[in-house]
């Protein structure tokens, strides 16, 4: 929390310290079984939560700790003892489709996903088997495949987005930087929920008469690469909430650094880790109203009835230190209500 305060100006959410993940904060080798049982009161259900993270980043760790932390809060008083079996897909879509497998041969009482290609492997292997799927973080649940719609997600898949308010960031930038006149914009192509946004952005950006360049990436290993050639063209950097960048965030917002100019982010923890702004959702309360759609299905409501859920109170961060290294001034009504 010390680090978060050094580096953010954050406004009207509330940041809660996420107690730490049953599972650990070390990747797990598939099929292994990280998590263990509370104490069960007397008379409780006994359930497993197979537990998908896509890979290791900030943002989905604190996540998982939310997540992890409000099962083990909630399960007494509703007659439950969760037992969570945590699994990191390290990136790999292999390694996804094996875990999400295992967790369907195991018969978990429901799957929890976080991050889109960790949600569409887990719809993928728990297709037909009547096993739930609660993913988390997921941008864009119908876009993905994985929902008919937000308000009626039908079969048994629900769980929470992370969309993100495009022209709220946008409108935050011009504040900060009026000067800036084009954008480079740098996801991976393979990320569906990095192409909704992306295609957002480009309707904001069209509509706006902002010309922008482009820089695909395909590993973290590119975005080095790509973040030179994007800076040299443009004013200013946008990344989305693309795991693949956000693995190299600190690559990326050093590069900017170097040139004194702005990389806005989709996400707080791409700001912890160089990018100038965002405006977007705490990703603890995503975890926590996760959570709390998880133990809705397990006590009962099929996951299908269960409305997806977006967040909608935002939230101003910036990174003062940033701001500083490529001076931009922060006006003191910046600081207000995203």
């Amino acid at each position: 929390m010390k680090k978060l305060t050094a580096l953010f100006l954050a406004v009207l959410m509330t940041l809660a310290l996420a107690a730490c993940s049953s599972g650990g904060n070390a990747p797990a080798a598939p099929g292994s079984d990280t998590g263990s049982a509370p104490a069960a009161p007397e008379g409780a259900k006994e359930v497993t939560v197979g537990l998908i993270q896509l890979m290791e980043h900030p943002s989905l760790d604190e996540i998982r700790a939310a997540i992890t932390a409000r099962l083990e809060e909630k399960a007494a008083e509703n007659g439950l003892s969760i037992k969570v079996n945590y699994q990191n897909g390290q990136g790999d879509t292999s390694t996804i489709n094996t875990i999400c497998q295992q967790f369907v041969a195991a018969k978990a009482d429901v799957i929890v996903a976080i991050a889109t290609p960790a949600a569409q492997g887990a719809a993928t292997a728990a297709e037909g088997s009547g096993i739930p799927v609660v993913f988390s973080a997921v941008t864009d649940p119908v876009a993905a495949g994985l929902v008919d719609s937000i308000e009626a997600p039908g079969g048994t898949i629900t769980g929470t987005s992370d969309a993100i308010p495009v022209e709220k960031i946008f409108a935050l930038a011009q504040k900060l930087t009026p000067d800036v006149k084009s954008y480079g914009l740098i996801y991976n192509t393979s990320e569906d929920n990095s192409l909704s946004v992306i295609a957002q952005v480009k309707g904001y950006l069209d509509g706006q008469k902002i010309p922008y360049v482009e820089g695909a990436v395909t590993t973290s290993a590119d975005v080095q690469t790509s973040a030179r050639n994007l800076l040299g063209q443009c004013d200013a950097v946008f990344a989305p909430i693309d795991n693949t960048v956000a693995s190299a965030m600190g690559v990326l917002a050093d590069e900017a650094i170097q040139v004194k100019k702005p990389v806005y982010v989709a996400a707080d923890s791409m700001v912890a880790d160089g990018g100038l702004a965002t405006v977007g959702v705490n990703y603890t309360n995503l975890g926590s109203q996760t959570a709390d759609m998880v133990l809705k299905v397990l006590t009962g409501t099929p996951a299908g009835e269960i409305p997806v859920e977006v967040l909608r109170d935002n939230a101003v961060v910036i990174n003062a230190e940033t701001a500083a290294a490529i001076g931009v001034e922060i006006p003191a009504d910046t600081v207000t209500a995203g």
